[in-house]
């Protein structure tokens, strides 16, 4: 069986998205945090996407800038297969995206049943919510970064019931981020 993993950042005081819902903060250019970044980059997987997150992605990866500035990382992004659930897109346009309309957790059930890679979520806050409470994730991978934002949003916004998680392994780096790798404990 697939599993299904998220993979975001969150501040220190526990958002994912700043009061602007911007992520910039996040974002670091030191050589070890991007040889990780690419690294995983270049690893396999399905990549799950809410429209909004689908959107943000869509517009950077596929150009210029992005190919210029991360090559390994726009690589992966633009060559990996993706679904985006989405109630109000009309078609997926970025390479390899398949979109998908039905009801989030049955299409998700259904996924994690078929043959292939893990499926991984990057944003895409009110999927982890709603995947969270229907127990669908297997494993979160939280990228702890050294700053407080005061205010935001935090990427279990709606969930409405109580999941223990027991840590995994977790990697410091000298930027002051640290990943920690989640499972659930129930």
């Amino acid at each position: 069986m697939r599993k299904l993993i998220v993979f975001n950042s969150v501040s220190l005081d526990g958002y994912f998205t700043d009061k602007n819902n911007d992520m910039s903060w996040a974002h670091k250019q030191d050589p070890e945090w991007m040889a990780f970044v690419s690294d995983n980059a270049s690893g396999s997987a399905e990549l799950v996407f809410g429209r909004v997150t689908y959107e943000m992605m869509a517009g950077y990866w596929p150009t210029p800038a992005a190919i210029k500035d991360a090559p390994a990382i726009a690589e992966g992004m633009n060559s990996l297969p993706k679904v985006v659930f989405s109630r109000t897109l009309d078609r997926a346009a970025w390479n390899n995206t398949r979109l998908v309309k039905g009801d989030l957790t049955d299409e998700v059930r259904k996924m994690k049943h078929e043959a292939g890679d893990d499926l991984l979520i990057f944003g895409s806050g009110s999927l982890v919510a709603q995947l969270t409470d229907a127990r669908l994730i297997d494993e979160y991978q939280i990228v702890l970064n050294a700053v407080v934002l005061g205010s935001g949003r935090t990427m279990f916004d709606g969930v409405r019931n109580r999941v223990n998680l027991k840590l995994g392994k977790s990697r410091p780096f000298k930027n002051g981020n640290v990943v920690l790798h989640y499972e659930r404990a129930d």
